[in-house]
């Protein structure tokens, strides 16, 4: 058998938690990979905090295993729509996905995502219908759905012809058959399909080398790593190789580390042959979508297509008062390295710094995918600021143009002329409505901004019951919509000091507060949410006058209410465009741009003039 013949590389695909990355930690025991003493965790392969965390997978990730001979080289991927840049970049190194679909949730907004996405690459699929286990499951229902939506994205006949494998990924469990009862302990009846349905890679291994970059990893000895698949030929560890830049150039350099991957090891080898994926460290700059040929022999892939931004978010160093008393990098400078640096691995991330200004224009696909961004670098030590998001407007043919997403909402039956009346007032339109016994399903277009800041409003109108889903579809021209401001004002303190009890129990009846007693605040901090429209200067840090009089009653008798806790999030979709958060490693704080009080209404004053 040739080399590359008992190669199959493979993507896992679907919507958010049905079920990818505890599918592959199965593939991954019940293979002959992992050695016996070696260990397995769940979701293994979600290996960034902030993914354990939040039982969502961010990154792209790759992985192999052994079975019966063959190498199957898996890529796990992201379901949330917010990160589809990393979906879309490894279609190029796989020859085939698993979609997989919840038995009981069936097809999704972010399935009809990915599978469009791999439809357009040609790539033959295997449908995995996940968590057969449960009782709610409805096996044979949601494959009629699945079929329905390949015929729906124009899948050809021969992809239409999938085989279908039903597993109890959390169990471990597998069979060929939609009869919970036919499961074995086993996932030896999907490896199986994966070896007989996934073709091997077609490749050239007499041509010189070509290996094209998808995903970008780093290494603090060797600097940037692509990782890739090898088309033609084969590579050697040592070799000196060209490398055709984006821009058309070529440079030439040494490959000083060729790695394998096999479980959850990373491997140095010695050569590579076509069809297989490796990872290359060698040129500190190398960009997705670069080429890597035989010197001599320069050939250039096909550009990886990557869908541009549609939100963005100014960040900005920290100005407040508190600026460096609880970060580790506070300058431009290092807050600039920073941005440049997660360009280099995340290529659906755009920076733009602003002149001279300490600013930087931040584009993303999403709030989820900045939010992420901001809160990695918050527990690296970085401190700044950040605007409210909004989405990117372009000018196609002489028109305003604004990027407008299709949207799916599940919820209960009683809570739909909710939802109806809150998304109508966003610039929703409703697509379709279908009605179950306790739940109804309706799809919506809606523009991106009527979607910032939608969630604590959503949550309200679901009474916490209610999912939303949604991807982007494209640019269409502007409506006349005013959405994304909120309509209640805020208490802003006037003072700076230490919150007391006193201060705070006196403007309890003003509103919600977002401090307690002993914290620390300066003039211009919102400290909470106020029961009127118009914004109010409140003074937090005042204390009870000391006089020789006994009181009738004592400071300690004062009950204060719970303050509501903002998380970074429901921060960022709750500030208005005169408002900033100030983000540091120990605090998020909400703040107006102008801090000074007087200031601030005068600039009111005339603003609303």
């Amino acid at each position: 058998m040739n080399q590359y013949q008992n190669i199959r590389n493979i993507a896992i695909i679907a919507h958010v938690d049905h079920g990818k990355t505890t599918l592959v930690d199965q593939l991954l025991k019940k293979s002959s990979t992992l050695e016996a003493r070696e260990e397995i965790e769940e979701r293994a392969m979600d290996s960034n905090a902030l993914e354990r965390e939040r039982g969502i997978t961010i990154l792209a990730k790759n992985t192999a295993i052994q079975y019966k001979g063959y190498k199957i080289n898996i890529l796990d991927t992201p379901g949330h729509a917010d990160f589809s840049g990393e979906v879309e970049r490894i279609m190029t190194m796989v020859d085939g996905v698993l979609l997989v679909v919840d038995a009981y949730e069936g097809a999704m907004p972010q399935t009809r995502f990915v599978l469009k996405k791999s439809l357009e690459c040609h790539l033959k699929p295997i449908v995995v219908i996940n968590k057969v286990d449960k009782d709610s499951a409805r096996c044979l229902e949601v494959v009629d759905e699945v079929l329905d939506l390949f015929i729906e994205l124009g899948a050809t006949d021969e992809q239409i012809d999938f085989k279908v494998a039903y597993v109890s990924a959390i169990r471990g469990t597998s069979s060929l058959s939609s009869d919970p009862a036919t499961q074995k302990p086993t996932m030896d009846p999907l490896l199986d399909l994966i070896i007989q349905e996934i073709p091997a890679p077609k490749v050239d291994l007499e041509g010189g080398l070509q290996f094209q970059g998808a995903l970008l990893d780093y290494n603090e000895y060797v600097g940037r790593v692509a990782i890739g698949r090898i088309k033609r030929g084969k590579v050697r560890n040592g070799e000196v190789v060209s490398c055709m830049r984006l821009d058309g150039t070529i440079k030439q350099f040494r490959i000083q580390k060729l790695f394998s991957f096999l479980g959850l090891n990373k491997t140095e080898i010695e050569e590579a042959y076509a069809g297989d994926i490796v990872a290359i460290a060698g040129l500190t700059d190398i960009n997705v979508g670069e080429t890597l040929c035989t010197v001599g022999m320069e050939e250039a892939l096909e550009p990886i297509h990557i869908s541009e931004p549609t939100v963005e978010m100014t960040f900005s160093t920290n100005d407040s008062p508190f600026s460096g008393k609880e970060g580790k990098f506070v300058t431009s400078t290092k807050l600039d390295e920073r941005l440049y640096r997660e360009v280099q691995k995340d290529v659906s991330l755009k920076v733009k710094r602003m002149g001279s200004k300490e600013e930087w224009i931040v584009c993303g696909r999403g709030e989820l995918h900045l939010g992420i961004l901001i809160e990695n670098m918050r527990r690296e030590g970085y401190e700044f600021q950040v605007a409210k998001p909004k989405p990117i407007i372009k000018e196609i043919d002489g028109k305003k143009c604004e990027p407008f997403e299709f949207a799916q909402i599940d919820a209960p039956n009683e809570t739909i002329g909710n939802i109806i009346e809150l998304l109508g007032k966003r610039g929703g339109n409703l697509e379709n409505m279908d009605n179950g016994e306790t739940q109804t399903r309706l799809t919506y277009t809606i523009p991106s901004r009527g979607l910032i800041g939608l969630s604590t409003d959503f949550m309200t109108a679901t009474k916490g019951y209610g999912s939303l889903s949604h991807y982007f579809i494209e640019y269409r021209p502007m409506e006349s919509i005013s959405v994304g401001e909120r309509k209640l004002g805020v208490l802003v303190a006037c003072e700076e000091g230490k919150t007391t009890a006193y201060g705070i129990g006196q403007i309890e009846d003003r509103g919600v507060l977002f401090v307690e007693p002993n914290e620390n605040v300066y003039e211009g901090q919102i400290v909470g949410e106020c029961n009127k429209e118009e914004d109010l200067s409140v003074n937090v840090v005042k204390a009870k006058a000391m006089t020789n009089q006994r009181a009738s009653n004592k400071d300690t008798t004062i009950v204060l209410k719970r303050p509501r806790k903002m998380s970074l999030e429901a921060c960022l979709e709750y500030i208005n465009e005169d408002e900033l958060v100030e983000i540091t490693p120990r605090s998020i704080r909400l703040r107006k741009r102008i801090l000074d009080t007087a200031l601030r209404k005068k600039y009111d004053a005339k603003k609303n003039a």
